[in-house]
């Protein structure tokens, strides 16, 4: 029945408005045989009372907002995961929307979140972002950073250090005799990929004869990496990289398949390392070496931030960085050695083991 009303089930059950609401808010003050009738009321009218309104009356939310950069990326899938997970037995429900990196989407899905006035928000911003978190915080609405480090004087946050990241991917990639590196990425805005690429740049700048070549892309997705196969295909063999250090592993993959279509061997002609060691980075055709993120312990230890902040509200709250550190996951996708002079192979493919590096990730701050 379209349009019911709490008013319609009290009419049906033959008691007030009143009753039916303590039936369902506070059902010891009621008695045994009337919230029998009041039960049998809304079975029979199909009755589904709206919890949105009912928290708004009483002003106390039980729905958390969470913004993604991209939840097509198996990385983010695993970070809401985790965040779901941790809010299971709270009462607390994660409603998740997705910018695709754009601005100005991601500016409609905080207003909505806002109107809805949640409990709390959990924020992977695209770009600058200390003006929208004062908003949501002087609306009474709390704020954890997610995959974006903070000065805790902000917010809270949960970040991997991705300026060690990039260092470690590039200088893998230097220590196995490459000397023209690609860094494939875009767009520069994200600081995550800023981060990523000033590492990198670090590490190749301890190398006299190495070089780093900038290919930007529009996007971190396979279609970009794709492209960017294309880019490297058509340099001249004379300049053309050794090696490449994508930005995310859904580029690396994209990257990895169009350099196969094109007819370059991997990693014989060029060695790829990706970021983030997402589940289809093992099972890629050639299984590809990554910088490996906790992905759902960012998710996890997002939410209980946020969650230790809802329950301050109102009290004393100190924010918490919590930054952690990457490991690389070396696989047969950089497994062959060149001669840092001629760049010539000296090292077949498989001589490394194609077993991953297992490193415990640890956490900086708390």
């Amino acid at each position: 029945m379209a349009n019911v009303s709490m008013k319609d089930v009290a009419a049906l059950a033959g008691v007030s408005v009143g009753t039916v609401s303590n039936t369902l808010n506070s059902p010891d003050r009621v008695s045994d045989g009337t919230r029998t009738r009041v039960q049998a009321a809304i079975d029979k009218l199909g009755w589904v009372r709206n919890e949105s309104a009912r928290q708004l009356r009483a002003g106390a939310s039980h729905l958390i907002g969470m913004v993604v950069l991209d939840i097509s990326n198996p990385f983010f899938t695993d970070v809401v995961s985790g965040a779901e997970d941790a809010m299971a037995e709270t009462g607390y429900s994660v409603h998740v929307a997705n910018s695709g990196q754009w601005p100005d989407r991601e500016a409609t899905h905080l207003e909505r979140f806002e109107q809805a006035r949640v409990a709390g928000v959990l924020f992977a911003p695209v770009g600058e972002l200390l003006d929208r978190v004062l908003r949501l915080r002087s609306l009474g609405i709390p704020v954890v950073l997610v995959d974006r480090a903070a000065d805790a004087r902000e917010a809270c946050s949960v970040a991997v250090d991705d300026i060690a990241g990039g260092r470690l991917a590039a200088q893998h990639l230097l220590e196995m005799g490459h000397r023209r590196i690609a860094f494939v990425g875009g767009p520069r805005e994200l600081s995550q990929v800023e981060s990523r690429h000033r590492g990198a740049e670090f590490a190749a700048s301890q190398y006299a004869q190495a070089r780093l070549i900038d290919i930007p892309t529009a996007a971190l997705d396979l279609g970009s990496g794709s492209s960017a196969a294309r880019t490297i295909v058509e340099m001249e063999p004379s300049e053309r990289p050794t090696a490449v250090f994508a930005a995310n592993d859904l580029l690396a993959i994209g990257l990895l398949q169009g350099l196969v279509l094109e007819g370059l061997r991997v990693p014989e002609d060029i060695a790829i390392v990706g970021y983030d060691d997402i589940v289809f980075a093992a099972a890629a055709a050639v299984p590809l070496s990554s910088v490996r993120q906790p992905r759902a312990e960012i998710g996890a230890h997002a939410a209980r931030l946020l969650l230790a902040e809802i329950a301050a509200q109102g009290g004393e709250h100190v924010h918490s960085a919590i930054r952690f550190t990457p490991d690389l996951v070396i696989r047969a996708s950089s497994s062959v050695r060149r001669d840092p002079d001629s760049g010539a192979v000296v090292q077949p493919a498989g001589a490394v083991s194609k077993r991953a590096t297992e490193v415990p990730i640890t956490k900086e701050g708390s």
